[in-house]
Parts: C-alpha cells; structure tokens; sequence
C-alpha cells in the first residue's frame, strides 16, 4: 500500500464503444484525408500527452462547478502551471503514458491482420440553400474499430487516487469528431500501486 505522500502508478484502460479517430497528422494520399495515429508495428495508440490533456479537460470542468479537491492549487500540482510573469513552466507531478493495445491481443489479431482493425468513412459538406454537397468537400477519414487499450499515470498520490477515477468516469469519448458518435469510450482506473 502507497501511503499518502508517497507517489504510485495507477493503471487504466479505455474501452472504445464506438469507431474512433486519434489523429496522426497525416493522409494516405487518395485513401483517406486524415489516417489514426500507428505504433511502429501498425497497431493504433493514444498518444500520453492527449490523454493528460482529456483527464485536465475533464479536472477544469468539476473546478468551474466549485466541487471540493478540485482547485486551482491541485491542479497546478498534479497537470503543471505557466507563471504568467515570467512565463516559465513548471511540470505537474503526473505522467501519462501512451494507451496501446495489450501484448497479448496484438499477438492474437497478428501483424498481419492489423488492417482490418481500420475502415475508412466518408462525410461532404452540403449546401444549406440547395441540398447539394458543396464542391471540393468530400472527406475520407480513417476510423479504429472499437477495441481497448491500456495505458498508466505514473505521480498519483495515494490521497490523489478518488479524483482521478473520478475523473476517468467523467471522460466519455476520446479524438476527432466527438461530438458527431465517433470516440465514445469508458475509462476504468485500477487501485495505485
């Protein structure tokens, strides 16, 4: 057991309801417009640094509803701050590391079969007066099929633990176009360790 100012790891793990998008930037030329982001052996993963950013989306949210343990001196503590004098940045005591599909699933699907974890899904903007797809607005977008992956905060307090699977609850979907059904997803915390 971790005592309360000592610093453990907390697992978690996102179960994708839904086909999803975490964005890589890039294309696949007349394929997609927009492909997922791939480990070095083509499985899809979410980049840490998006999953820090959905747990302190999710932390200002319970802050601006004036729920007890979510201050300002919490959150500077556990996401970092930016002193707005000397505009020098000072790191939280979190780290979270990047979901990927567990060991064992992707030595299941095989390397290669993990084309089939992806399909492509096509949208156009339409024109409002008319009804008709405005010109030059047909956009392919590479989706994951829903799986799960897993991923650690490293930096939680024992005291910390609550809050941050409280947190996990409240984050209900995870990429590009949320709110149009893609990326719903459930995140569980396991106990820090």
């Amino acid at each position: 057991m971790v005592s309360d100012m000592a610093q453990g790891t907390i697992d978690y793990k996102v179960y994708f309801l839904t086909d999803w998008h975490a964005g890589s930037g890039l294309t696949s030329g007349a394929e997609a417009d927009a492909v997922v982001i791939k480990d070095s052996e083509g499985f899809p993963y979410i980049p840490g640094k998006t999953m820090k950013g959905l747990f302190a989306d999710a932390f200002r949210d319970f802050q601006s509803l004036g729920i007890d343990k979510f201050t300002k001196e919490s959150y500077d503590s556990l996401f970092g701050f930016m002193d707005e004098q000397t505009k020098a940045t000072s790191p939280g005591s979190l780290f979270f590391s990047n979901a990927y599909l567990p060991k064992s699933e992707k030595l299941a699907i095989g390397f290669d079969q993990v084309d089939y974890l992806y399909r492509n899904i096509a949208s156009t903007a339409i024109e409002a007066t008319t009804g008709v797809a405005k010109k030059s607005s047909l956009r392919v977008m590479e989706v994951c099929i829903p799986i799960s992956l897993e991923g650690y905060i490293l930096g939680a307090k024992n005291a910390e633990e609550q809050l941050i699977a409280q947190l996990a609850k409240y984050i209900r979907t995870i990429g590009t176009n949320r709110n149009r059904g893609l990326g719903r997803c459930s995140i569980k915390t396991e106990s820090i360790k």
